[in-house]
């Protein structure tokens, strides 16, 4: 029976256009599925379904998602993920699979996750999730803290420019928590398999946007969290300078430690749209 999928032209540049035939007419796509965005069911035979295909170094394995959660699209991950997925979903004879991936708690990712643009090498990136309440409605974040001062690439010395790297970005500064900040086009945040993957920037050199942070792992994020980042379909991300913020245990003291920040003038912000590829 023919699926009601959407298969992109990004997708569809790399599986071929035989396989994307097959794909819609229900060859070689499952009936039912597990979102791979907000690990729901689905049925590609009863609503609009997005084909997303992770791509490796060397392996490539295609998922399924709501339409209404993710696109269809290409998404580049580390070969050590993909490689994983597979292996934890015994994946056979060249099926289309899902990728559930490891879970792990949304902190202090370790060394490797570096931002590739911003972040010399003794600083590494903090990032934690958490939900915010802006005008009595909550909205999925990501709170990002250096673990040292951030220099500017290319130049030496004591100075922190972390913020006016990410000004210069289009984040916009904040002086309290009231209101939304404006979407910064360009930039996403990839929640794949209902896990947190990375933090993505435009391409300098044009084509598929690049990781400005990877987590080492996906991370797990809440019910509640990935809730509201699929109905709101963007994450707000707020960025701090070392020292700003902390490793705060609960959403109220995260909270506390933003309204500080941004009264004090340490504070950047943006919506993020979601892995808006």
């Amino acid at each position: 029976m023919p699926r009601m999928l959407d298969v992109s032209d990004e997708v569809r540049a790399e599986i071929g256009d035989e396989e994307a035939a097959r794909l819609l007419a229900g060859e070689s796509a499952p009936g039912s599925y597990d979102c791979t965005s907000c690990r729901t069911p689905g049925d590609s035979e009863q609503e609009r379904t997005s084909t997303v295909l992770f791509v490796g170094d060397e392996t490539a394995v295609l998922a399924f998602a709501h339409a209404t959660c993710l696109p269809s699209q290409v998404v580049q991950v580390t070969e050590e993920q993909l490689q994983g997925a597979v292996r934890s979903i015994g994946a056979v004879g060249g099926e289309p699979q899902q990728q559930p991936l490891p879970p792990q708690h949304t902190q202090q990712p370790p060394p490797a996750q570096q931002s590739p643009n911003l972040v010399p090498e003794q600083a590494v990136l903090g990032v934690t999730s958490g939900l915010v309440l802006i005008q009595n409605e909550l909205h999925p974040a990501l709170v990002v803290e250096p673990t040292a001062p951030v220099a500017r690439p290319g130049t030496f010395g004591s100075g922190d420019d972390f913020l006016p790297l990410l000004i210069e970005q289009g984040f916009m500064p904040m002086t309290e928590l009231a209101a939304v900040p404006p979407v910064l086009h360009g930039w996403s945040v990839l929640l794949a398999a209902g896990q947190l993957h990375a933090v993505l920037q435009p391409n300098p050199n044009g084509g598929r946007p690049v990781a400005w942070w990877q987590a080492h792992q996906p991370l797990q994020v809440t019910d509640g969290w990935r809730a509201a980042a699929n109905k709101h379909q963007q994450v707000l991300m707020f960025a701090a300078p070392v020292g700003s913020i902390g490793r705060q245990p609960r959403e109220d003291l995260m909270r506390d430690a933003l309204d500080k920040a941004a009264a004090n003038g340490k504070l950047v912000s943006a919506a993020l749209p979601l892995a808006g590829i």
